[in-house]
């Protein structure tokens, strides 16, 4: 087998947040040009295939509603900036994990999506809608809220570069989204996050670390991980620390920016060969197939009801609040039936 091996560059920027979608133009003009810079100066070295940006890189949802969002910053997917995407990557044969847009789909007119492209040579390959919204802040529909929802939450493209699975942000912070991502083929756990202080990159919480490498552990792969690094006068109210990082299978840092807000580039090795040989003879420490599923009463109840939002015109800030008080209320019943 010729080994597979190659650089990934998790890049993050300080640029302020728009509040107009004629605004995103420019913030993609500044990601091309950091792949470009990412491809071509570390090309000396082990050649860069995978650049991966992050949550909110073309826009964050800065409006209490998704009316608000939608009128001034959503777009469809795809979209002439995702073909500039598409452009890049096919001159110099990448692999781009785009940062989020604030999507709008005519097939769930009412809703807004959190969602990230896996984008190649070939074109557009996955797009991932943010499972888990960081709620009650964040107005956007998750498929799981969405009756009807047909299409794969966790989505895996088979590359030339391996199996690629993608998750935004807050759903890092639940095991299941990167479990079922690597149950799905996925080799390269990408994470496009905007994890502000104080639970970004900076002790003494450090929330962006641990996760990072406990979810390359647990799952037997490698996890490159963009975050937001803008400072507080561009994406107020929070600061975002930045951090950039990447991971090997064992929890390993490889390479990590220096926590702190501004534009940096991080680069390091992903060796494709060595976790499938990994995850072909481990006995010990294979999660996935030591996983006893049925142990766990808990994945057999409700607590944040699915399909809740498929009939909402206007998501907004209040609804979740009313949402996360019932979800409570049905774990406080749970444990008191214990």
């Amino acid at each position: 087998m010729q080994p597979l091996r190659y650089s990934a560059a998790a890049c993050q920027i300080d640029l302020p947040n728009p509040m107009r979608r004629d605004e995103i133009g420019k913030r993609v003009t500044k990601m091309v040009g950091m792949t470009r810079m990412a491809v071509e100066g570390y090309s000396p070295f082990l050649p860069v295939k995978l650049i991966v940006f992050p949550e909110f890189a073309h826009a964050a949802p800065v409006y209490p509603t998704a009316q608000e969002l939608q009128k001034h910053l959503t777009v469809p997917i795809p979209n002439e900036h995702t073909e500039r995407y598409i452009e890049i990557a096919r001159e110099l044969d990448v692999y781009i994990q785009t940062g989020t847009f604030l999507e709008e789909d005519p097939a769930w007119p009412s809703h807004v999506f959190n969602t990230t492209c896996l984008i190649g040579p070939e074109g557009i390959l996955t797009k991932y809608r943010k499972v888990n919204p960081w709620i009650p802040w964040e107005v956007h529909a998750s498929p799981h809220d969405l009756e009807g929802y047909e299409e794969d939450p966790f989505p895996v493209a088979q590359t030339p570069i391996g199996n690629l699975g993608c998750a935004i942000c807050y759903d890092w912070l639940f095991p299941e989204v990167l479990r079922q991502l690597s149950a799905n083929g996925a080799e390269v756990l990408i994470r496009v996050s905007a994890y502000m202080d104080p639970w970004g990159a900076t002790q003494p919480m450090d929330w962006w670390t641990v996760v990072n490498r406990c979810r390359a552990l647990e799952n037997t792969a490698f996890v490159v991980a963009s975050n937001q690094a803008a400072s507080l006068s561009h994406y107020p109210p929070f600061s975002w620390p930045g951090g950039s990082m990447i991971v090997d299978y064992d929890g390993r840092i490889l390479a990590q920016a220096d926590p702190g807000p501004g534009e940096k580039i991080v680069v390091a090795p992903v060796d494709i060969t060595a976790v499938r040989h990994e995850r072909e003879v481990r006995r010990g420490h294979h999660m996935l197939s030591h996983l006893r599923t049925e142990a766990y009463p808990v994945y057999r109840q409700s607590f944040y009801p699915p399909h809740q939002w498929t009939r909402e015109k206007n998501l907004t800030t209040e609804h979740n609040d009313r949402a996360i008080a019932e979800s409570k209320a049905r774990l406080n019943e749970g444990e008191d039936a214990q």
